[in-house]
């Protein structure tokens, strides 16, 4: 890691998060520890009646950013030595939040962690950083970032099973020379023996696996409150033919095939959302896209390249697959990928990304729109 005076790091309370603020305390880097608060978004008290409406959502841990959470990110501060600060950052996450929704009712499956890490992680917290003096922000992300012969690269973390370079396609280039991920050299076994050799608490933490801004089975009683409404409708196969009913076109994603709610005889998959009828359309696996994909508002990393070109392309937490990425007009292009059936990178969901990788090194990517 570079030196330098002064770092911002974003304390989740989570276990990642708290070594990379212990690994630039040892390196001697002055931190600044910072948890990012925001209200929870209301919700009505009891759902409306409705006859068709699945069967009521557990309650549950949320993802990050929880009470809970900043009482963690404090203790470890206190084990560390740095000071920490809560930063209202509601506004941003309202943002965020108001994506959420909108994408889902346009039949998209929206993933709002590339949204915090574009908009708040790696965009609004530079502006706290500059107001403080601190030259860098750093997150607990397992990504590496290398020297190259340009500049500074953004590729896979060293742990392939906890990757998350994918979730941060979306960040400005420019920022890369600001930006340090100090456990993306690290297997997880050896952040969490590292947690627990400092005695700090989130040593044995579990990992978050929700959506830091709502409860797990909640968002479609989100997204139906922000809309105003669910998204009721039909559920029809590839024909047309009406085969049952849906209580909301936010409880679905291109390719799931559980909770669907309808039996036929043969297991059916989400082929298509068509947002402007509300209809749900199911067929065979072999009917669900993944083969070809367009993506829109694209991001590069790299010299946005003007020319077809090879690469691997990672939809969703799916495996990356091989494919011929075409440029198209308008920050659009295509992905049509060339391995075969059994090389896909499976279901593509629009409003997911779809993100371009050089072997481990990231080029950019795009939001899926069909």
């Amino acid at each position: 890691m570079p030196p330098v005076s002064r770092v911002v790091v974003a304390m989740s309370g989570g276990v990642d998060s708290s070594v990379a603020a212990a690994l630039l305390v040892e390196a001697g880097h002055d931190c600044i520890g910072v948890f990012m608060r925001h209200a929870t978004p209301a919700l009505p008290a009891v759902e409306p009646a409705n006859p068709l409406a699945l069967l009521p959502e557990r309650p549950g841990h949320q993802g990050c950013c929880s009470p809970t959470d900043a009482l963690d990110a404090r203790r470890v501060a206190d084990r560390l030595g740095i000071p920490l600060y809560a930063l209202d950052l509601t506004p941003d996450f309202e943002r965020i939040i108001d994506d959420f929704a909108a994408e889902y009712g346009r039949g998209r499956t929206p993933n709002p962690c590339v949204r915090c890490n574009s908009w708040v992680k790696f965009g609004r917290l530079f502006e706290h950083a500059a107001a403080i003096g601190a030259s860098h922000v750093a997150t607990g992300h397992y990504a590496r970032l290398r020297q190259g012969p340009d500049g500074p690269e953004l590729s896979r973390g060293r742990d392939p099973a906890r990757d998350q370079s994918y979730v941060l396609f979306d960040v400005r280039p420019e920022r890369l020379e600001q930006m340090l991920l100090p456990v993306g050299d690290l297997p997880k076994t050896e952040v969490r023996q590292r947690a627990t050799a400092l005695g700090l608490i989130t040593a044995d933490k579990p990992d978050s696996q929700e959506i830091c801004f709502v409860a797990p089975g909640e968002h479609a009683r989100l997204v139906a409150h922000r809309l105003g409404g669910s998204r009721a409708g039909e559920i029809v196969d590839t024909s047309g033919r009406v085969l049952g009913l849906h209580a909301g076109i936010e409880h679905f994603t291109v390719g799931q095939r559980q909770g669907l709610g309808i039996a036929v005889g043969v297991p059916l998959h989400v082929v298509r959302i068509e947002s402007d009828t509300c209809r749900i359309v199911v067929g065979s696996r072999s009917d669900v896209p993944e083969h070809e994909l367009t993506a829109a508002a694209a991001s590069w990393l790299v010299e946005p390249p003007p020319e077809p070109f090879e690469c691997l392309v990672q939809c969703r937490a799916q495996r990356a697959a091989a494919a011929v990425v075409t440029p198209l007009a308008g920050d659009r292009f295509t992905a049509r990928f060339t391995g075969g059936p059994d090389r896909s990178p499976g279901p593509i969901s629009p409003g997911q990304p779809a993100v371009c990788y050089a072997g481990e090194r990231l080029l950019g990517g795009g939001w899926i729109v069909g």
